[in-house]
């Protein structure tokens, strides 16, 4: 306990005390709905109880030498994470003391650079998603995602939501872990290996209890549909339609889901000024028609005139739990991602619309370069009628074991359906690849010859 008190600066009567006022017997009651198998009794296994600073540097940089960084390998990786190149000009402006350590504009009066950029940030996510209004972001796509479902249900008082068997599946994860305290039913199928999508399917099981349908737009496996239809039987059944969109860079090159009547549209908004970052962090996009616009959850910010009639931002609607009381809260999101809203509002500004449309028709060309390329190796098949930079290939074996022999000859060849749907065996042989401005024709030569030969 006395190597404790550096750390840990409570007595036992000080934890007595406080177990006393929550009603809990002991710390142990505090973890009930953790599993005890993902408990962990005592230390950390092999790990020393001590280290030099020097001797800890060592060692995670040796740790760190073990990765295959994406920039030292041809990198055809996708599936929600993409391989943009963000100018050097985005991480610079990001890093200025008054965007970096800036905190959240609770006081507008000291926070009008802070406002101001996420004013502009929601109109670009506005424009970009094809609706009314955006808010000043959330956590990351999936997360929005969720948001979306729980936000269809307050405004239609509905408790079934039917999820597309093309939305990523971790998407699909962090909506049914949340459902569990919620309620909410979800609907959820496995994709299957075929270039139609589940639209029609979807539209059958359109019934007075749906709350919302969510179609991901490129889904998982790079296909591409309108969604007019969608959203028309929706709408006709008094529910909602919820567009998902994980590669915004594909906007620059199709058509936005709100004007398809997508009635509220989420997305992944790391594409645009945020580097892969070993997963995170990232930057939830979230956009809905007007008439929607309190239920949405997150901040929004807003355009005034103050005292001396001068322009100025503030909050407009906050309905986060951190602003008004927890029962009257859309939401309980305690950040907005900030700082990567900041870089993917930098680097929007940067493309501006004809750079947007370039970049997208860059990806699209390389895409189509590499599919060709790929889908003329004995045994392999391209499955998609359809793609903007992504698209799936079928193999004449289990994508899973191709990919780690391809990673091993230093060509990081794309995401195994395996390994994102490991309970599908069926669909076992595709593989996703995403091919961005970043891949050169040389990468594709590369990925290509070497997957001819692991499938010799």
């Amino acid at each position: 306990m006395e190597n404790d008190m550096r750390y840990l600066p409570l007595t036992d009567s000080d934890r007595q005390a406080m177990l006393a006022t929550i009603g809990a017997a002991s710390i142990d009651d505090l973890f009930v709905d953790v599993p005890a198998e993902a408990r962990l009794a005592g230390t950390i296994p092999n790990l020393p109880d001590h280290a030099s600073e020097m001797a800890v540097e060592r060692h995670m940089a040796a740790l760190a030498r073990k990765n295959l960084s994406a920039g030292e390998a041809p990198f055809f990786l996708g599936a929600g994470a993409y391989k943009h190149h963000v100018p050097a000009s985005v991480d610079h402006l990001i890093q200025r003391g008054e965007f970096l350590t800036a905190y959240t504009p609770y006081q507008p009066e000291i926070a009008q650079g802070t406002l101001q950029v996420l004013f502009e940030f929601q109109t670009q996510v506005a424009r970009l998603l094809g609706c009314d209004v955006a808010n000043a972001s959330m956590y990351d796509g999936s997360t929005a995602c969720w948001e979306a479902i729980v936000m269809a249900r307050r405004i239609t008082k509905r408790g079934k939501a039917l999820l597309s068997s093309g939305l990523h599946p971790h998407y699909v994860s962090v909506a049914q872990t949340m459902a569990k305290f919620t309620g909410d039913d979800l609907a959820y199928e496995t994709p299957e290996l075929d270039s139609k999508t589940d639209s029609q399917k979807l539209i059958a099981a359109i019934d007075k209890d749906t709350s919302c349908v969510v179609v991901q737009y490129p889904d998982i496996l790079g296909r591409i549909e309108d969604l007019t239809a969608l959203a028309d039987a929706a709408h006709a059944a008094g529910a909602l339609l919820v567009a998902v969109v994980t590669e915004p860079v594909a906007l620059g090159a199709i058509k936005a889901p709100g004007a398809m009547g997508a009635d509220i549209v989420v997305g992944e908004g790391q594409s645009i000024g945020v580097g892969l970052q070993f997963g995170g962090p990232y930057l939830g996009l979230f956009a809905c028609k007007q008439k929607y616009v309190r239920q949405m959850p997150g901040r929004l910010c807003g355009e005034t005139v103050d005292a001396a009639g001068k322009r100025g931002f503030v909050l407009t609607l906050s309905t986060r739990e951190q602003h008004i009381r927890r029962e009257k809260a859309t939401s309980n999101i305690c950040t907005n991602s900030g700082l990567c809203a900041l870089a993917f509002s930098i680097h929007m500004t940067l493309l501006g619309e004809k750079g947007l449309r370039a970049l997208a028709s860059l990806n699209h060309a390389m895409a189509v370069e590499a599919a060709d390329r790929l889908a003329a190796l004995p045994g392999v098949t391209l499955m998609n009628d359809s793609f903007f930079n992504e698209f799936t290939l079928v193999l004449p074996k289990d994508a899973r074991d191709v990919v780690r022999r391809l990673a091993d000859r230093g060509v990081l060849g794309g995401v195994s359906l395996g390994r994102l749907f490991p309970t599908a065996p069926q669909i076992g042989n595709g593989l996703v690849v995403a091919v961005t401005e970043t891949v050169t024709a040389e990468d594709i030569d590369i990925f290509a010859k070497a997957l001819e030969e692991e499938l010799a």
